[in-house]
């Protein structure tokens, strides 16, 4: 329902706003402009969808090996105290549990390509597990349906982590900067850790407040507190190595740890003497179906995207809020690099245009140029995450998702604010 208003305010403000251009500004080009942004941003979401084809099938399948190779399982099994606190309508060992692990450490290396078919087969799996709950307790046919579509709170809870982005090695982030002449491109390293960071914990205390979780328990202290030692302990560890050493050991750390996966998969399978690849092509079977179910998904949220920026709306927006922060005596050096936090939500490819577009104008090495990438860093692309894991489980009620995802993007985004003022202001 939501993401249902957000798809129409894009339309409607788009149109408004072009109304207002046409006939008062006299900007004959700003209707052309988003009707092509429809016909591009249509190809856009295609083309995303028929890249991840191949991408979800090798990936579905690898689970799939893990899966009957009883790795999920063990995982499951691990994770059982803690997850079972985060996501307490899970049962306890489900493989469901390895699926979210899995999901969240390829975010955390910077693996986007490896996290999104890991997250929609945990999607799929908790899909799963709502069907049985509707078979026990629902009678209804029509109260079935809804269910169906209705986000659960297990769900809900994954997405906020998704789009809360917890990246600990932001290396395509580092690659842009070197490619734009910095100085120093791996100066934004610890200011993305902990803007991320913040806005991951801000995700995950919204969402509890929201189920009503109790986070104040023996694990979820120790865990907690156990996540905040280890993320000192890594920024300790990489200030004290010069640029090209952490370069190399975060790209090194990121392929290791993807194909350390891989092979170890395809050994638990062999163990269990399973025949790897027939599981293999089972798995990938079921990433072709899934890419193709999320195209509308996609073609839908990126259409709307395109016209709200194509009708100078994301302008407007940006110009207003810099008037606003001055009018209040505030600094507004900030305000240059908003853009890409106020984009980020809806396209990460957007977003990533606005990065590069923050350091080409202002350079690299500005306040902008920085607050720019730490903004790209700190969080993940909330409506385009929405809009791929609820569609291809066909949710359409997300309830208090977007919510506590934005909770957590806005958490992202005055954290990056504050700790760029502390690093470089």
């Amino acid at each position: 329902m939501v993401l249902n208003y957000i798809f129409v305010a894009f339309f409607v403000i788009a149109f408004v706003i072009g109304l207002i251009k046409f006939a008062i500004l006299g900007d004959a080009e700003v209707f052309p402009a988003m009707m092509n942004s429809t016909f591009e941003s249509s190809k856009t979401a295609f083309e995303i969808s028929l890249g991840l084809t191949g991408v979800l099938s090798l990936w579905l399948g690898i689970m799939k090996i893990g899966e009957k190779g009883g790795v999920v399982n063990v995982i499951a099994r691990l994770l059982s105290p803690v997850f079972s606190k985060l996501f307490p309508d899970i049962p306890k060992g489900h493989p469901v549990t390895g699926s979210i692990f899995m999901n969240i450490a390829a975010n955390m290396l910077g693996l986007d390509n490896a996290a999104t078919p890991l997250g929609l087969k945990a999607m799929e799996q908790m899909q799963e597990l709502n069907e049985e709950n509707i078979k026990r307790n629902v009678r209804d046919a029509g109260v079935a349906e809804r269910s169906r579509q209705t986000a659960t709170n297990p769900m809900i809870m994954f997405l906020v982590l998704n789009t809360s982005g917890l990246t600990l090695i932001p290396v395509s982030i580092l690659v842009y900067r070197a490619q734009m002449g910095a100085a120093q491109p791996t100066d934004v390293f610890i200011p993305i850790l902990l803007a991320t960071f913040f806005a991951t914990l801000a995700g995950i205390i919204a969402t509890s407040i929201y189920q009503r979780i109790n986070l104040l328990n023996k694990v979820m202290i120790l865990t907690l507190g156990g996540m905040c030692a280890a993320v000192a302990g890594l920024i300790w560890g990489f200030s004290q190595l010069d640029k090209a050493a952490m370069d190399t050991v975060s790209t090194s750390a990121a392929n290791i740890m993807l194909m350390t996966i891989i092979v170890g998969f395809i050994l638990a399978g062999v163990r269990k003497k399973v025949n790897v690849y027939d599981a293999f092509i089972e798995g990938a079977k079921e990433g072709f179906t899934t890419a193709v179910r999320i195209i509308p998904y996609l073609v839908a949220i990126l259409v709307g995207i395109g016209v709200f920026r194509a009708s100078g709306a994301m302008d407007w927006l940006t110009d207003g809020i810099a008037w606003a922060v001055t009018a209040c005596g505030m600094d507004a050096d900030f305000v240059g690099a908003l853009p890409t936090a106020l984009m980020k939500p809806l396209s990460g490819s957007g977003a990533r245009g606005m990065m590069v577009d923050a350091m080409t104008t202002y350079g690299a090495d500005s306040f902008v140029g920085r607050l720019a990438c730490i903004f790209q860093g700190s969080t993940d692309t909330t409506f385009y995450i929405l809009a791929v894991y609820f569609g291809s489980v066909g949710i359409r009620y997300t309830r208090h998702a977007v919510a506590c995802g934005l909770l957590a993007d806005l958490a992202g985004i005055l954290s990056a604010i504050a700790i760029c003022y502390m690093f470089f202001g």
